[in-house]
């Protein structure tokens, strides 16, 4: 196990050059900080000339990259056109989606999970019609729809939780949002969790244990779901990058000054500093949560070895 944990973190390496580099090439070959920074004003050439030599942009775009990643080492993501460093700016906007992102995870897994075995497991009878139909109106509805909706019926109309988030945004603020980011991916996982249960539930292993006589929730949870249960774990893996740097839309609706908040604002002023150094970590945050879906992989179906 410790030679392939080692040897997937020797593959990240190119994957993190690459997709950083790619990022780098998109943000600073196709638009021009200086020229954001000034916004409407043309700026005077020897003013721009040198912001552009303090920035480093005026050498080729390979040797700005080096520079960039030399200082990602050193622990410095540069600094935003408003002067404060992007590492501030990371310092109070990833704990905030660190924190809605467990909460939309932990909806997805646990609502999602057992909304797909109850229908699995009841295939064909109305229950199994209402969840794929209710889940089907929820991937078909745009989140910033379902969003204003349930802002609207649970923060404001009926008073049950708050319409906005204040800035120190604790868990119990992020339940909403949390619902809100999850819909989605709580809709897939069900109808993931349904599909596999359906597809194992023919399988040789299962007949075996029930000619064997063992107790109908020990072969549910010990051996169909156990086993039913990879795809899922690999969209969920793949799903908490995307959660974390896909919650601008839930961001916005509920003013939470967290990772997609900070795209946003980087995106809509240019701000290159602030939309490299932010897409930077959340690269990192695929790449770590990949290994962590391949290692669950052995834990959840013993056949599966790492040498």
């Amino acid at each position: 196990m410790s030679r392939y944990v080692a040897r997937r973190l020797l593959q990240m390496i190119p994957v993190f050059i690459g997709s950083t580099f790619l990022i780098f090439f998109m943000v600073y070959a196709l638009g021009d900080p200086v020229a954001a920074l000034f916004g409407d004003k043309a700026p005077d050439p020897a003013t721009a000339a040198r912001i552009r030599q303090d920035l480093y942009l005026d050498q080729p775009l390979w040797k700005q990259y080096l520079h960039y990643m030399g200082q990602v080492f050193a622990g410095n993501f540069g600094t935003a056109f408003n002067g404060q460093p992007v590492t501030e700016l990371m310092g109070s906007a990833f704990p905030v989606t660190l924190r809605l992102t467990i909460v939309a995870i932990v909806f997805e897994v646990v609502i999602g999970i057992a909304l797909g075995v109850l229908s699995g497991l009841r295939r064909g009878r109305p229950v199994d019609t209402t969840v794929l139909l209710l889940t089907l109106v929820v991937v078909s509805v745009p989140t910033f729809v379902s969003g204003y909706v349930l802002q609207y019926l649970i923060g404001v109309k009926w008073r049950l939780a708050s319409p906005s988030v204040s800035p120190e945004a604790t868990f119990g603020e992020l339940l909403l949002p949390g619902v809100v980011l999850a819909l989605t991916s709580l809709a897939y996982v069900t109808r993931l969790t349904r599909t596999s249960l359906a597809e194992n539930a023919r399988a040789d292993y299962l007949r075996t244990a029930l000619a064997k006589g063992l107790p109908r929730h020990r072969i549910v949870l010990r051996h169909l779901l156990r086993n039913s249960l990879i795809p899922v774990v690999t969209f969920i893996g793949a799903d908490i990058g995307a959660l974390m740097g896909g919650a601008i839309v839930t961001e916005r609706i509920f003013n939470i000054r967290g990772v997609g908040f900070q795209l946003y604002q980087g995106i809509l002023r240019q701000n290159s500093p602030t939309v490299v150094g932010f897409v930077t970590i959340l690269v990192i945050v695929f790449l770590l949560a990949n290994l962590l879906v391949d290692l669950l992989y052995a834990v959840l179906d013993p056949r599966i070895r790492y040498a």
